[in-house]
């Protein structure tokens, strides 16, 4: 009786204990567990990141979340910069879910049940929307130069944003920004182009330091020959007091005798003159010979300094000769070409007018000659008598154009002649060569419905037709 019962107990505990094995979850280290029902308190769930715990059965289940990190690629293009200019910032992201506590429960609460790709879309559209804040508020100088501060930017105001969905931000990665103005491109050529001027500042700097230099060494050569001469005024003040000392001793010895005193005097005397005179030339052709090196340090650095000056100088000049001349030459060039080109136009619109008239009188006059059966003179006729009218009004006007001061008429009053007054005007306008001689002059001869000559015998009719002849010659 006693030995089924403990069979019994001992079943009872053995698939107690498996059941209890079985809902005992370990949580490995790159999973977060999350259990989820009945945890207690007011919590959604429980996550667990390594470790297990026991999941009671009914009233508790569970799930994992990947701590595999996710890369997002966010190519951002035309972001409005604080500056107004669009640039393109194109960047990778390294997110993951946090194992802090907090961020842990809100990737539970948000992630749970997620596949990778949605989850990173999510990261995405915040990681878009925060980027293009970050990079509204930062000029292009502060984001193109200082790297790190924009990378900084960017975690500032990214990071806080993914955690409120259970990720946190691990990496950045900002490659090459761009924009369609050509900003970031002149920034580079300005720092390029300060780079250069701050070098050649530097060499002008180093030039400055050459000619002070220079300067200095002239200065401690200035002051070297003043110390020789300083040290050759001593040498000559020590001659004389021993000289003095030396005259005192031999003053001393006066006793021995004076002669022998005075023939020792005036030799020393003799060869302190010649010390004293060695002294001064030795001093002398130091002191010359140092202003004359001064002088010629002096005239070879003015020198080159004149002849780097004027070098320049021409080159610059030079060249604005050659820029000069290659502009009025170009200028002449273009003048004469478009001058060239104007005459040629002309020339060419004149003869194609001249061509075109010449062209439309042939074929008039080819239709006139067809108008006249073919007949030339007859179409000569024809063109003659258009002209009648012209040649009718020049003659009036020839008439009308005449200008007479004064007309002295002596009429006698013959009763039989008329008044010769009466006459003047009459056999003035008679003065005109007749119609049909004006046509002859052209070597026409006008048909005969236009007319013919009226034969007059009287002596009158024949004077007005010699000076109408007369008027013609």
């Amino acid at each position: 009786m006693i030995v089924p019962i403990v069979v019994t107990l001992i079943v009872i505990l053995f698939v107690t204990f498996m059941i209890m094995a079985q809902r005992y979850k370990r949580c490995p280290s790159d999973r977060i567990l999350v259990i989820y029902g009945k945890v207690g308190g007011n919590r959604a769930a429980r996550c667990i990141h390594g470790g297990g715990a026991f999941v009671w059965p009914l009233f508790q289940d569970y799930a994992f979340l990947r701590l595999t990190p996710m890369t997002i690629s966010i190519p951002l293009q035309n972001a409005l910069s604080f500056q107004n200019i669009r640039i393109n910032v194109p960047s990778t992201f390294t997110v993951g879910i946090s194992t802090d506590p907090a961020i842990m429960m809100n990737a539970a609460e948000r992630l749970l049940g997620l596949q990778p790709p949605q989850i990173e879309d999510m990261a995405k559209e915040i990681i878009f929307g925060q980027l293009r804040l970050t990079v509204a508020s930062l000029t292009i100088e502060q984001i193109n130069q200082d790297r790190e501060s924009f990378l900084e930017a960017i975690r500032k105001n990214v990071e806080p944003e993914l955690n409120k969905i259970g990720l946190y931000l691990i990496n950045v990665n900002v490659t090459d920004i761009t924009d369609e103005s050509n900003y970031i491109e002149s920034i580079g050529k300005k720092a390029v182009a300060e780079a250069v001027n701050k070098a050649k500042v530097d060499v002008a700097e180093q030039v400055k330091l050459g000619n002070i230099g220079e300067s200095e060494a002239n200065r401690e050569m200035t002051i070297r020959v003043a110390e020789n001469l300083a040290a050759a005024e001593k040498g000559k003040k020590k001659a004389e007091a021993d000289r003095r000392i030396y005259v005192q001793n031999q003053e001393a010895d006066a006793v021995k005798g004076e002669n022998l005193a005075k023939a020792q005097i005036a030799e020393s005397q003799a060869q302190l003159d010649v010390k004293q005179a060695s002294y001064l030339q030795t001093a002398e052709v130091a002191k010359r010979e140092a202003l004359v090196e001064i002088q010629k340090a002096q005239y070879k650095a003015e020198l080159e300094r004149l002849n780097a000056e004027e070098v320049v100088k021409q080159e610059v000049e030079k060249r604005k000769i050659e820029i000069l001349a290659e502009a009025e030459a170009e200028r002449i060039r273009r003048e004469a070409k478009g001058h060239a080109d104007a005459i040629l136009l002309k020339y060419k619109a004149e003869a194609e007018g001249v061509r075109m008239v010449l062209e439309s009188k042939a074929a008039g006059y080819e239709n006139l000659v067809k108008a006249a059966a073919g007949d030339p003179k007859s179409a000569a006729t024809l063109l003659m008598v258009e002209k009648i009218e012209q040649i009718v009004a020049k003659q009036v006007e020839a008439i009308s154009n005449l200008k007479i001061d004064k007309i002295t008429v002596w009429d006698s009053g013959h009763p039989e002649r008329g008044s010769s007054t009466a006459g003047f005007v009459s056999n003035l306008i008679k003065s005109l060569p007749p119609l049909q001689d004006v046509a002859a002059m052209a070597g026409v001869e006008l048909p005969g419905y236009l007319g013919k000559m009226k034969a007059e015998g009287s002596a009158g009719a024949e004077a007005v037709q010699n000076s109408g002849e007369g008027s013609r010659g």
